[in-house]
């Protein structure tokens, strides 16, 4: 059996293509449950009350812990996902947020990074896919 060598790379920057298409739209999707998140959702501010640190390599990370108050008054805490070093805000500041009335653990804060990093990373990972695996298939078809 003879396999034309083209084949084989048309297979393999296809593959590409579809990792990058996947992670576009895995981006979208993330993009849109933070924009459905600020229509839908309830904003108010939270206050960081505490850190939580976690030991890396070289530094100590600092993770974030929100407190806020939901439309009932009942207090909520909220630990953020993101750890760094050095720690992004001060204890007792306070913090524009926006959470989920219906999941009360979907809290984003309202900040580019913690609304669309999630969309940004997937993008800048699938940008490399997309343009490899379209550029190849667009040049071998004439």
């Amino acid at each position: 059996m003879t396999t034309n060598p083209n084949a084989i790379w048309v297979i393999f920057y296809s593959f590409l293509l579809l990792i990058g298409a996947s992670l576009s739209y895995l981006a979208y999707s993330q993009y849109l449950q933070s924009q459905r998140l600020l229509a839908k959702g309830i904003r108010t501010t939270a206050t960081v009350i505490d850190f939580i640190e976690t030991q890396s390599e070289n530094n100590t990370m600092y993770k974030p812990v929100f407190e806020f108050l939901d439309r009932s008054q009942v207090k909520h805490t909220y630990i953020s996902s993101i750890s760094s070093y050095p720690a992004p805000y001060k204890i007792g500041e306070r913090i524009k947020i926006t959470y989920d009335p219906k999941n009360i653990e979907n809290v984003k804060t309202i900040s580019f990074w913690g609304l669309y990093r999630w969309s940004v990373i997937c993008f800048m990972i699938a940008a490399p896919f997309l343009i490899l695996g379209g550029s190849y298939l667009l040049y071998s078809r004439g």
